[in-house]
């Protein structure tokens, strides 16, 4: 009755949400009642007895509850929150390898796989298990030395034994860890063809990133530069607050940009561009976006395009703006849940929607593949770089367009 009496606690938590609830109070015991059935007849019946423990069951119905709610939410395993209790800089995700790690009841797996990163590229899918690291049963591994041990310099090879979801055996998986660039900003020029057209590339809203976009752009308005154009494309967001100065860039200052809104309504006082501007920027400026630009970049595009003070070019964004919370909870475990969403100053949120463009370009796998290829053209070998050079950039043709015709 351990068990159940515990369900019933939740369950009377329930008598305190609000009335927007879809369904009413007295709705939980019969689901709750459901579960412990279900609960009891898998212990009674499975097998497989190592698997039937109650900590063990409970923990994976736990698991599958909050990832049914949003791609953000997640129940944190105890060794993970007495981890991340112990080292609040603990960080899961390894930026070299692409790859973000969790721990669940059988040991640990990865949670998040960049698009283009090494396990990206090499097919890693989320959930996979992983078994081994070089050699060594990762189970064995405390969760904080798992990610100390996977912080390798550029270069290195990390060997994974992974369980796929989608494969019945482990495969092992060679993974090269790559340089991550540390700088935000990662190209600024003027175009070559378009003398007084400026481009900026802003790969992660980092630390300090609103200094050097604001850098670049002192650099090119000092050579002439009359108009626009600002690359987030393949941007996946960072500090929120760095987002907010480089509004205040383009903005009047104290301009409301973003609000935080959660069931209850506002949650947060709104985020607005700083008091004062150094250099007042009012031409024309262009925003590119793709479907991997997300959270603050697409904060970032939705206020300008609201304010109407850029033209957002490319396609759909990924559709990330929501707020997450670390809420402990009993048996040392926790749960990262969503508590709130982001919005524009028109109120609309790119959760789960994303922010649609002014102007729509198709992009093409291929055109997909070449602008990663462009992001990185200092180390392509010869051949490639000649090609990629060549290219016709059909995001990049459409914001030209648009910035010689207003």
């Amino acid at each position: 009755m351990r068990t159940l009496c515990g369900f019933l606690a939740l369950a009377s938590l329930a008598t305190a949400a609000p009335a927007s609830l879809p369904d009413t109070d007295e709705a939980a015991y019969p689901a709750i009642e459901r579960f412990v059935e279900v609960l009891e007849a898998v212990r009674k019946n499975h097998p497989d007895v190592e698997k039937v423990g109650y900590d063990r069951l409970v923990n994976h119905a736990l698991e599958g509850m909050l990832a049914s709610l949003d791609p953000h939410s997640s129940y944190i395993h105890p060794e993970m929150a007495a981890a991340l209790k112990e080292n609040a800089t603990l960080q899961p995700e390894n930026p070299s390898l692409g790859l973000t790690f969790a721990l669940r009841d059988d040991g640990p797996y990865i949670s998040g796989v960049a698009p283009h990163g090494p396990g990206g590229d090499a097919g890693v899918l989320p959930g996979s298990s992983i078994l081994e690291i070089n050699g060594q049963k990762a189970v064995d591994i405390p969760f904080a030395d798992l990610l100390s041990l996977l912080r390798r310099p550029p270069g290195s090879t990390t060997v994974f034994l992974l369980k796929s979801p989608a494969e019945p055996r482990p495969v092992e998986i060679s993974l090269v860890h790559r340089l991550v660039e540390e700088r935000s900003v990662t190209d600024f020029h003027l175009l070559e063809k378009h003398p007084t057209m400026g481009y900026v590339k802003l790969a992660t809203f980092g630390r300090n990133c609103a200094h050097e976009v604001e850098s670049a752009l002192d650099e090119l308005e000092d050579k002439g530069m009359k108009s626009l154009i600002l690359d987030l494309r393949q941007n996946g967001g960072g500090y929120l607050d760095e987002s907010v100065k480089i509004l205040g860039l383009f903005l009047p200052p104290s301009t409301t940009v973003v609000t935080t809104r959660g069931r209850s309504g506002e949650t947060d006082p709104p985020l607005k561009t700083p008091e004062r501007q150094r250099r007042k920027r009012d031409y024309p400026v262009v925003v590119l976006i793709d479907r991997m630009s997300a959270s603050a970049s697409e904060l970032t595009s939705g206020a300008l395009q609201d304010l109407k003070r850029a033209t957002v070019i490319g396609e759909l964004s990924y559709g990330k703006g929501s707020v997450q919370n670390i809420i402990p909870m009993g048996g040392g475990t926790a749960l990262r849940l969503t508590i709130a969403t982001y919005h524009t100053p028109s109120g609309r949120t790119p959760h789960l929607k994303g922010i649609t463009p002014d102007v729509e370009v198709g992009i093409s796998g291929q055109d997909a593949q070449n602008y990663l290829k462009v992001c990185r053209i200092n180390s392509l070998p010869p051949d490639d770089e000649k090609e990629i050079r060549a290219w016709n950039d059909p995001v990049m043709a459409s914001a030209i367009e648009k910035l010689e015709k207003p």
